[in-house]
């Protein structure tokens, strides 16, 4: 399952959202897969809290996830 929090984008008239060609790679998922799409609209407000909780997750967390990356 790949929960990702994306943009909509203007896709001719219609809008649409991206998949991460990282998550693609990690589900096996190819073009022209089908695909189960659950949407749930974020508020301002969910929005806000949200980016609290990864500002807050970063600041503990940042420099040992950099070290994970860098090993």
């Amino acid at each position: 399952m790949i929960e990702s929090i994306q943009k909509v984008i203007k896709i001719g008239s219609s809008g649409g959202v991206t998949i991460p060609a990282k998550e693609m790679k990690r589900q096996g998922i190819s073009y022209g897969d089908e695909v189960k799409v659950m949407v749930e609209s974020l508020k301002k407000d969910d929005h806000d809290k949200l980016m609290e909780d990864y500002n807050k997750f970063v600041k503990e967390y940042g420099q040992t996830l950099k070290n994970l990356a860098d090993r």
